[in-house]
C-alpha cells in the first residue's frame, strides 16, 4: 500500500509542477497564481473525496498520495514570506486570508457534494 501511495504523491507532485510551469509562462505578476489555484482545487477534491466517503485504500492513494503530493502548505507559506519580503505586505495578507479561508469553504462545499453524490 505505501508504494501505491509514493506514487500517487509523484504523480501529484509532477502536475502540481507541470501546472505551476505552464501558470507561470502565461502570468507576470507577483501574485502566486498557480500555487492558489492549485491549493484551492485540491482542497475542493479532497473534501469531495472525504465526503464521498470513498474506500479506505481510495483515499489513500488520491487523497493522501496524488492530492497530499499536488497541493503544497509549505510553498504557500514560503510565498507568503517573500511577498513579506520584498514589501508586498498587502499581498501576503490577502494571499494567506483567501488561501486558508477559501481553502477551507471550498473543503466543506467538497464534503458537502461529496455527501449528495454518495447519497444519490
Amino acid at each position: 500500500m505505501i508504494y501505491l501511495v509514493g506514487i500517487g504523491a509523484a504523480l501529484g507532485s509532477v502536475l502540481r509542477y507541470l501546472i505551476t510551469t505552464v501558470i507561470k509562462k502565461k502570468s507576470r505578476t507577483i501574485w502566486p497564481t498557480a500555487t492558489l489555484l492549485i491549493n484551492l482545487s485540491g482542497s475542493f477534491l479532497l473534501g469531495t473525496l472525504y465526503g464521498l466517503a470513498t474506500i479506505k485504500v481510495a483515499y489513500l492513494i488520491i487523497g493522501v498520495g496524488i492530492l497530499g503530493g499536488f497541493t503544497t502548505f509549505s510553498t504557500m507559506n514560503t510565498e507568503i514570506l517573500g511577498l513579506f519580503g520584498n514589501k508586498k505586505s498587502i499581498y501576503a495578507w490577502w494571499y494567506a486570508s483567501i488561501s486558508y479561508l477559501l481553502g477551507i469553504a471550498l473543503s466543506v462545499l467538497g464534503v458537502i457534494i461529496g455527501v449528495i453524490m454518495k447519497s444519490h
